[in-house]
């Protein structure tokens, strides 16, 4: 039996980088208030301005217009938000991104919208890095695409879910050393952990999408390695915008705008 009175719960910081700090099923029964984001002390991250370094401090992070390149995880994670009748707005120098979430019976949605001139390629990822146990699986659609960055870089290695390359990639622990980063083809992603479940589903229109996993057991950085696990519903097919192929990237057409929602469901077996 499984049950959920109200969406996850949602608190973001617009004054650093408009970052999700807080994604906390509803409800008071079995299962509710259990914080899925996972946080790592980052003294750099309230401190960080455009063209600094990436401070990973975990929460979802709204990487656009890139995840990695340049500018390392975008340019809108440095940045100020400002809030205005329910919305959350950055400005960077190509774009502009307006985010909203609303908290609905059962589920939680986030509505975006991006302007910029005809023509503008960009990615995006909502980096969320959860708080999951050793036993925690993904789950995506059996047999989709994945490309599979073993070592970090911008050659990816093809196969199809779970597996590539001799991996199984929906085992999220335990630590074994290692850290990959894969994207998968298709809109949504399930995370079971014990009795819980998250679901993340990502609707854009016209645009490529598809969910990229970040499996780091131990293995990054290379001094002082930690563990994080990334299930993150993202526009585009690839980590580094300057990588994009035909196909690979989001692209803004001729009414200078691209909306997208993604919906956050959290559940509990009881």
């Amino acid at each position: 039996m499984s049950g959920a009175t109200e969406g996850p719960v949602v608190v973001t910081d617009p004054s650093h980088g408009g970052r999700w700090t807080s994604l906390r099923s509803g409800g008071d029964g079995p299962g509710g208030g259990r914080e899925w984001l996972w946080h790592r002390d980052e003294p750099r991250r309230a401190g960080a301005r455009p063209g600094d370094a990436f401070a990973d401090a975990g929460g979802l992070e709204e990487c656009v217009p890139t995840v990695r390149g340049t500018p390392d995880h975008g340019d809108a994670w440095s940045r100020v938000w400002r809030c205005d009748d329910g919305e959350e707005t950055v400005d960077c120098p190509d774009f502009r991104l307006v985010r909203s979430i609303a908290t609905l019976p059962g589920r939680t949605v986030a509505d975006y919208r991006l302007t910029a001139a005809p023509g503008y390629r960009f990615l995006w990822a909502g980096h969320a890095l959860l708080d999951v146990s050793a036993r925690a699986r993904a789950e995506m659609r059996q047999g989709a695409a994945v490309r599979l960055y073993p070592d970090g870089g911008a050659r990816w290695t093809p196969g199809n879910w779970p597996r590539a390359a001799g991996l199984r990639l929906d085992l999220l622990g335990p630590d074994d050393g290692t850290a990959v980063g894969a994207v998968v083809g298709t809109p949504e992603a399930y995370v079971h952990d014990g009795a819980d479940t998250l679901h993340l589903a990502l609707e854009a229109e016209g645009q490529p999408v598809s969910v990229a996993l970040w499996r780091n057991l131990g293995g990054f950085p290379e001094t002082a390695p930690y563990r994080s696990i990334g299930v993150e519903p993202m526009l585009g097919r690839v980590f580094d915008l300057a990588e994009a192929g035909e196909g690979d990237a989001a692209c803004v057409p001729a009414s200078g705008e691209v909306r997208w929602r993604l919906t956050v469901t959290s559940t509990h077996r009881w």
